[in-house]
């Protein structure tokens, strides 16, 4: 009897449970669903491929020779050293010219710093196809290319600027000075506008000039804006796959074959699912140590 009182009350704990919370876990539940069949298996699955010799039919069980492979293969040393090289010419410069242009659109009324976000936001919503196209036309190494025709006006010989390895990772890179700053800049003028004026009045009673305001000032409370850049920045460049695909198709003579390219290239031209898999892991690896490092050594005295 009494044990039919316990599961009576279990019971109907149960119930009001349910009857409270029931709605709540169907309304996650797709989302998880979704998460667990299209990002945790597809993870699983890609680290399972990493130590096979996949096939359609059957794949074999190589253990690590994937990752042994990838690391006596020059290309893939190639291809790293080229994504370093494309991600330190981008990502510091970028920050510099997203906050160049955030701190002279903020002296700006608001009606011209609206202009100006959508100008430059606009490159955003645009499709990187569509800007590569423009880009290809401006570096066509005729004579009539827009840049070739430019640098004649100061006497400047016509360049093969995809064709050089000497300036084929230099143009990809000139692409990211030149577009895509919108979100950048919003994110530094959302910034420099929670700055309280009332520091800068203080500044000014104690005589300070426009660079000792900058750098005592302006430049500490806009570090976590800056860290937060440069850990999404540099997460992006090692993932730089479209311009060196649409541009240069990783040549030329691997000159621009980016880490990312050459994933894509093993798995889709190759058809080595298994290598393509370990180098996937492997850059996922270096990806996470670097923030980790980051985080660690430039966002110990950051407040957020």
């Amino acid at each position: 009897m009494q044990e039919m009182m316990i599961y009576n009350r279990k019971s109907e704990k149960i119930k009001q449970f349910l009857r409270d919370y029931g709605w709540s876990y169907i309304f996650i539940a797709l989302p998880v669903i979704i998460f667990l069949s299209f990002t945790l298996y597809p993870l699983i699955k890609a680290f399972m491929m990493s130590f096979q010799e996949y096939q359609v039919m059957g794949s074999r069980w190589v253990g690590i020779e994937n990752y042994s492979y990838i690391f006596r293969r020059k290309l893939f040393w190639k291809a790293l050293y080229t994504t370093l090289v494309y991600t330190l010419g981008t990502v510091p410069v970028n920050i510099l010219i997203s906050l160049g242009l955030a701190l002279l659109i903020f002296q700006l009324d608001k009606k011209s710093q609206t202009f100006f976000k959508t100008t430059f936001y606009l490159p955003a919503v645009a499709s990187g196809v569509t800007l590569s196209l423009v880009w290809f036309i401006m570096y066509d190494p005729t004579p009539d290319g827009l840049l070739n025709k430019f640098l004649s006006l100061f006497g400047f010989p016509n360049i093969n600027w995809l064709g050089r390895m000497d300036t084929a990772l230099f143009s990809l890179m000139l692409m990211t000075y030149i577009g895509g700053h919108g979100s950048g800049i919003i994110l530094y003028l959302a910034s420099l506008g929670g700055i309280p004026k009332t520091i800068y009045e203080a500044a000014e009673i104690d005589a300070a000039g426009t660079w000792s305001k900058f750098r005592n000032i302006t430049w500490p409370l806009l570090k976590p804006i800056t860290l937060y850049m440069l850990i999404t920045g540099i997460i992006g460049s090692s993932q730089a796959f479209m311009t060196a695909y649409l541009m240069t198709s990783g040549g030329p003579n691997h000159a621009t074959t980016t880490i990312a390219y050459l994933i894509w290239q093993d798995a889709f031209e190759y058809f080595d699912f298994g290598v393509a898999a370990a180098e996937s892991f492997v850059l996922a690896l270096i990806i996470v140590g670097l923030s980790v490092l980051q985080f660690k050594y430039l966002g110990s005295d950051v407040e957020y």
